[in-house]
């Protein structure tokens, strides 16, 4: 199942808004107006509860195994993971439903949601209002994006996340005082401190009016073929060892081909802007064929948005000189 979508009663437990996700596959909605709406489309609307965890021995005798628990989904009594003793399920309705004021006010609408291999790990996305246009027609859109997992491996996340319509990229960024991104650990008071979450969509204009400089300087920013080789050795530095050395050559070599031949590129070839999206499509397109069950962990919360923050780090750098 290389879309790794979590599947109930034959349905895939996701939903969209107007276009098909990459995949082909979920229940298309239009413009839901409620949490509830996109969770019951995405088959999210199911409980976690804490079970006491057991230990066998030999086969035979039970035993209990003190201060841990399994997760347990009571729809289907799958374990999603193991987690201490003070961790406190956030439920899927919880978790979402500080968005509806937001969709309320016409400050956000739902575009996407849903669940990971048992229902592990969720996510929902909203678009907000407005959008960047670079050079004329160069379009990236506003978006919200709540995390949440049921296995203990990460917090509840809230974070601002722009993508570049033309190519679906997503454009992680680090912003140097300015707090894009709520974490929240799964403890009872998960569910009042989820509400503060509300201070991201106060903080997104700020945000994204600086992104909206930030990204038409970097695509006015002229770079050299020898900045560009530069900057891609930076992200993707030498490697020693003999089979390490040929791999990290092959990524360079892709990532500066896509800069080349990336789709639209003609206008944003040759800038610092181009750079940086070279690294967003390596990192959301062509590292996603090879693993696809890795694509949305990676590009949002991975290995995949720490290389991009690194590369919008980068890409500024290059304004300065």
């Amino acid at each position: 199942m290389s879309h790794n979508l979590n599947f109930f009663n034959g349905r895939s437990s996701m939903m969209y808004v107007n276009e098909a996700p990459w995949h082909g596959l979920g229940q298309r909605l239009d413009h839901p107006a409620t949490a509830e709406e996109a969770i019951e489309a995405a088959n999210l609307d199911y409980t976690v509860v804490k079970k006491p965890l057991q230990a066998v021995i030999n086969g035979k005798r039970r035993i209990d195994v003190p201060d841990y628990f399994a997760t347990v989904r009571t729809d289907t009594q799958d374990v999603l993971g193991v987690v201490g003793s003070r961790y406190s399920p956030v439920q899927n309705r919880d978790g979402f439903g500080f968005f509806d004021s937001l969709v309320g006010q016409n400050e956000a609408i739902y575009e996407t949601a849903g669940a990971l291999n048992k229902g592990e790990k969720i996510w929902i996305l909203a678009r907000l209002p407005g959008y960047i246009k670079l050079l004329g027609r160069d379009v990236v859109q506003k978006y919200l994006l709540l995390y949440n997992s049921h296995d203990g491996s990460s917090m509840i996340r809230a974070k601002l996340t722009p993508i570049r319509v033309v190519c679906n990229n997503t454009l992680s960024v680090a912003l140097a005082g300015m707090e894009q991104e709520v974490r929240i650990k799964h403890t009872p008071s998960a569910l009042e401190k989820l509400e503060e979450a509300h201070k991201l969509l106060g903080l997104s204009n700020s945000v994204y009016d600086l992104l909206d400089t930030i990204f038409k300087r970097m695509a006015l920013t002229k770079v050299t073929d020898k900045q560009l080789i530069q900057y891609v050795e930076a992200l993707v530095p030498d490697n020693p060892e003999s089979e390490s050395k040929k791999r990290t050559e092959n990524i360079r070599e892709t990532i500066l081909s896509l800069h080349q031949d990336v789709e639209d590129a003609k206008a944003i070839r040759g800038t610092a802007f181009g750079a940086y999206n070279a690294i967003t499509e390596y990192t959301d397109h062509v590292i996603a064929t090879k693993d696809p069950n890795r694509r949305l962990n990676s590009a949002w919360f991975g290995s995949g948005e720490r290389l991009k923050v690194k590369a919008f780090q980068l890409a500024q750098d290059m304004l300065l000189n």
